[in-house]
This record gives structure tokens, sequence and C-alpha cells, in this order.
């Protein structure tokens, strides 16, 4: 696994996120040289300006819809804007799962394709939360496939907050049916050397992850 380092979003998402806790967590993004940083919108700014004034390459993702993605298309919008204004290179957009849950696969594709082009107009990568552990194996797939028909960039299993967080099986059919047109993003859950390498194993080509640094330091104790 060359550049493990690179598989990983170092994450902090909570409510209760500090000032502090947010600089923290980038000065260990920059140490280990990680794709890239995941928080909160209001912490875009600030992890930016750090990021930059370290001279680093480690990215700014900015969640937006977080964590239930059922606001309003023009609220996921404004967000977007915001945290794309503040310096984010990548959004991780969680789906309106109710809306697929009913069928409504317009709704969710117009949605999505909506805020894809607001970020790729930016140069912004845009991830996908599909929230897998509320969906069947067959809406996967839609999701999936509706993620793909809208120009996202990735597709993503979590947020970490709902009923469950990653699944080797899932992020396996999530490979198999974007192939190589879209990345797959794993979240939620994996707190282990072991549990990072299954998710890589089954098409994982970015990790989630607030124990990043316990993780990394395993896989370089390993040798």
């Amino acid at each position: 696994m060359n550049q493990f380092n690179k598989y990983f979003d170092h994450t902090l998402l909570k409510a209760d996120a500090t000032p502090m806790d947010i600089l923290r967590l980038v000065t260990e993004a920059v140490q280990m040289d990680v794709a890239a940083v995941c928080v909160n919108g209001s912490h875009v700014r600030s992890a930016r300006r750090f990021i930059d004034a370290a001279g680093s390459n480690v990215k700014v993702v900015a969640v937006a819809g977080f964590p239930l993605g059922a606001m309003s298309t023009n609220a996921k919008a404004y967000e977007v804007q915001l945290a794309l204004e503040d310096g984010a290179h990548e959004i991780d957009l969680v789906m309106n799962v109710g809306q697929a849950k009913s069928g409504n696969w317009a709704y969710v594709e117009d949605e999505i394709c909506a805020i894809a082009e607001m970020c790729h107009d930016d140069e912004a990568i845009l991830k996908v939360i599909i929230e897998t552990c509320l969906l069947t194996e067959d809406e996967i797939v839609r999701a999936c496939q509706a993620c793909e028909a809208a120009n996202a960039d990735f597709v993503k299993t979590s947020t970490g907050f709902s009923t469950g967080g990653a699944k080797a099986e899932d992020v396996a059919l999530m490979k198999k049916t974007v192939g190589d047109r879209l990345q797959v993003k794993a979240s939620g859950g994996i707190r282990t050397l072991a549990d990072a390498k299954a998710m890589i194993d089954a098409g994982a080509d970015r990790l989630g992850c607030s124990a990043s640094v316990d993780i990394i330091k395993e896989f370089e104790a390993q040798g």
C-alpha cells in the first residue's frame, strides 16, 4: 500500500469540537500528510488558513447537509457556496435518504447534479454520502447510479451519525456498481488497521476516520 497515509480524510465532526480541537486535528493531518481534513462548515476557513500557512498539500473537506440530508436543496446549495468561498477543496454532501427510500430518484439526481455543478465550477470534488445503513442492497446500487448520473466524483458510505457505519460488503457493492468511473469513500467505525485494510481491500479509495493517527502509527509499526 504505497502512500498509505493518503487514504485518510482525518475527521472531526462532533458538535462539541472547539477551535482548539480543530487546530489539533489539522496539525496532526499536516504532520501525517494525509489526503484531507474533514470538518463542519464553521471550521473551514481556519483549517484552510492553517494548512496554507504550513505549506501543506492536505485538502480541506467540508460536510454539507450533515448529518441527515433532509434539508432543502437550496439550503444545501447555500451551505456548499459558503464552504467553497471559505476555501474547501472538497464537499461531502449527504444525500436526501427519504427521497431515495420513496423512490424519488429524479429528486435525488437533480439535487446532486446541482451541487456537483457548483463544486466543479470551483474545481472542487464532490463526495455523496448515501448512508448505506439505511438502504437495501438494491437501494445502494440505485444510489450509486444516481450519483454517477449526476456527475459526483465519489460515493461515500456513511455519516457515522446514523444507525451504522461502513461495512466491507457495502464498499464492495458500491465499487462493483461504479467501477473506475467514480471513487469510493468508506467512513464510520473505522478504528483499527484491520478495519482500514478491509475497506481498502473491498475497493475504498478514501477512508474517513477520527482514528487516523492510531491507524497510521499501527501501519508504520508493522513496517
